[in-house]
C-alpha cells in the first residue's frame, strides 16, 4: 500500500560512484535508493520512505513533517563577519535599497 498523501520532498540524481541513479528524500537524509533508471530510483526511495514511516508509526516514533507542509515566517537570522555586513550595507545604500532587500535578492 502506498503512503497516503505522500508530500515528502524527493530528488533523483546520478551517482558517478555507483554508476546508477540515486533517489533521495530531504526529510529522511539517511535513506537512499540506487536503481538503473531515474524512474526506478524514485519509485524505490518512495517505497523505502513508506516502509520507514510505517515502522516509525508502529513503534510510536515521531514521523517527520513534510517540508512542503511546514509553515515559514519568511524570517531567519544569518550571521556574517562584520566586514561582510559593512560591505553589504554600503552596496545597499549605493543601490538605494534596504539591506534586507539586497540580501533577499542575493539569496534568491
Amino acid at each position: 500500500m502506498a503512503l497516503k498523501n505522500d508530500r515528502y520532498t524527493y530528488r533523483v540524481t546520478w551517482s558517478v560512484e555507483d554508476d546508477e541513479s540515486v533517489g533521495l528524500c530531504a526529510e529522511f537524509p539517511s535513506l537512499s535508493w540506487l536503481a538503473p533508471t531515474p524512474e526506478a530510483a524514485l519509485k524505490g526511495i518512495r517505497k523505502a520512505v513508506e516502509d520507514v514511516v510505517k515502522d516509525m508509526r508502529e513503534n510510536g516514533e515521531a514521523v517527520p513533517e513534510p517540508i512542503a507542509c511546514r509553515h515559514y515566517s519568511g524570517k531567519f537570522l544569518v550571521r556574517v563577519p562584520p566586514e561582510v555586513h559593512r560591505n553589504l550595507a554600503i552596496k545597499a545604500a549605493e543601490s538605494g535599497v534596504s539591506l534586507n532587500r539586497l540580501a533577499s535578492s542575493k539569496l534568491s
